[in-house]
């Protein structure tokens, strides 16, 4: 089903960092980070959701809190 493979590919996703970090120090070598058996549409579409949500909540926080207050113009 569709969703099953969206959410396979928002969980790989997630964890890709994690992983991808672990291969740099030479551990978890059985796990992957992008699982090439299970790739289709819904499933790189949920992976590149999960991958990027640690990027969108980080610049996503730092420009709401950097803003300047809007002032209201009168005329």
């Amino acid at each position: 089903m569709w969703w099953e493979e969206l959410l396979w590919g928002l969980w790989h996703g997630i964890r890709a960092w994690v992983v991808l970090i672990a291969h740099v120090f030479n551990a978890w070598d059985k796990h992957t980070v992008y699982d090439a058996a299970r790739a289709s549409n819904w499933f790189d579409f949920g992976f590149l959701l999960g991958a990027g949500s640690p990027f969108l909540g980080i610049f996503g926080a730092s420009k709401s809190s950097a803003a300047a207050p809007r002032r209201r113009r009168t005329k």
